[in-house]
């Protein structure tokens, strides 16, 4: 028997490996851990560690300078996670935010099926049938007919867990644009085309959720609502949705710094794409478990800003300042799941060489620039000396102090969460003011004047 691993089959084992390397080194490092671990964990629940939050954080900050801080034509918005009702009636997730459950006959397990491979289906309303479907837990056949399952959370408002009470975690942080929008008209300076972003928390009760932090019941969106004037012609949207495909792609490689190689651009086709999209790109990025939606960018005509004019009886027509024409803006939303961005980041970043693994992340996106520590740990003037030139950095960088070990496993664990250069000060330090800094990527040393070190740092990170 022939016992090889065909190409296709090492490379699937290959990815997979990678996966759990990730997660290991997500847990050892402080990046990410399994939510109440102590307790036996949730399913699908995660916490972001202390380095991970500085990275999480990272992420955030930069998509926010980018679209928003240097941009003139986009202001934020944090919206509340529990809105009325009458919002999600408004935008059909009441009646239409729902996936097809399988129940197995024999275990009672439930699951999502095959559908899930094409999440653009069910807006079309695509028939599911339990043929051609096993149970993951037992193997068996023997299932019941799908039944649709609201992916929505639902709490109670108020004491009384009554019908008029009910209330629902946000799904998404898109409708709170639209119902601010007639808000962030008019107290601001805002015109047409401008856009809303939104950084925040959506909650959707996934049947399935899985492949650590790809799909979670628990998640943060970044997202973008950009407003335009209704297009005479096609010509006149589909300029608009390329500069918004351009910038999201150089968001992908050129502030995340992603391997081009890895991500592909899927037109959804017209019988896939949501009833109100005109045109949707998904941002595709080869993850160990399979190429996967990272991104999307979708033109949804004026379906939304109508919608809810129409339910509230608030007029949300747009009125031109010059010729006091009014219409329903049309929307191009760029949507970016920061989750989703964290993995993919680490996955692309994820280096081995020998036996040393470092993350090779840009140094914007690094938890920290800079880790600094004494050579020794048990010699007094090297840990003043060390003390002083890390409070020195703080003012100014975000860095680490370390102590713990011998120096070549402070090294290996700044590796591992991607500090771009480590600051030793040692005995040579005490004779003429200059420390060791080592370069992550290329593991080198060069001594570097403490007097001059920040301005090194601070000019090394902003290549």
């Amino acid at each position: 028997m022939d016992l090889r691993l065909r190409g296709d089959d090492r490379n699937k084992m290959d990815k997979q490996n990678l996966l759990e390397k990730i997660v290991a080194l997500c847990k050892r490092r402080g990046f990410i851990y399994p939510g109440s671990e102590i307790y036996g964990g949730l399913s699908n629940s995660w916490d972001y560690g202390p380095v991970g939050v500085e990275l999480k954080n990272n992420i955030k900050q930069l998509w926010w300078k980018k679209f928003v801080q240097l941009r003139e034509d986009i202001v934020g918005l944090d919206a509340a996670l529990i809105m009325n009702p009458k919002v999600w009636e408004a935008s059909g997730h009441l009646a239409n935010f729902s996936d097809p459950l399988i129940e197995c006959k024999k275990c009672h397990t439930r699951f999502r099926p095959i559908i899930d491979l094409n999440p653009h289906a069910k807006a079309q309303g695509v028939k599911v049938s339990a043929e051609g479907h096993k149970c993951p837990n037992c193997n068996s056949t023997e299932l019941m007919e799908p039944k649709q399952f609201n992916l929505m959370f639902k709490t109670f408002i108020g004491p009384a867990e009554e019908s008029a009470n009910i209330a629902y975690f946000r799904p998404e942080t898109a409708q709170a644009i639209f119902a601010d929008f007639k808000n962030i008209l008019d107290t601001t300076r805002v015109r047409i085309p401008f856009g809303v972003a939104q950084i925040g928390k959506a909650f959707r009760n996934e049947i399935t959720p899985g492949n650590f932090i790809f799909r979670m019941r628990e998640f943060e969106q970044m997202e973008i609502e950009y407003f335009i004037a209704p297009p005479k012609d096609d010509k006149e949207w589909q300029s608009a949705f390329e500069k918004w495909r351009v910038g999201v792609l150089s968001w992908i490689l050129d502030d995340l710094g992603i391997d081009k190689s890895k991500i592909h651009e899927d037109e959804v086709p017209d019988e896939d794409r949501a009833h109100y999209s005109k045109r949707t790109i998904d941002f595709m990025y080869e993850f160990p478990f399979g190429k996967e939606e990272l991104y999307g960018l979708a033109y949804r005509t004026d379906f939304d800003l109508k919608n809810h004019g129409n339910s509230s009886g608030k007029n949300l027509k747009y009125r031109d300042p010059e010729s006091g024409e009014e219409y329903w803006p049309h929307v191009i939303e760029p949507s970016f799941g920061v989750d989703r961005t964290f993995l993919a980041v680490l996955l692309d970043s994820y280096t081995e060489e020998g036996n040393r693994v470092y993350l090779k992340l840009h140094p914007k996106l690094a938890p920290y620039k800079a880790a600094v520590f004494p050579l020794l740990a048990n010699k007094p003037e090297l840990i003043d000396l060390a003390k002083k030139i890390y409070i020195d950095l703080k003012q100014n960088l975000h860095v680490c102090w370390d102590e713990r070990g011998n120096i070549g496993k402070r090294y290996a664990a700044q590796d591992e969460i991607g500090t771009p250069y480590c600051v030793t000060a040692d005995f040579q330090s005490l004779e003429d003011s200059t420390v060791t800094v080592r370069d992550r990527d290329s593991a080198k040393q060069i001594r570097v004047k403490i007097s001059e070190l920040q301005n090194y740092i601070l000019d090394q990170i902003s290549k």
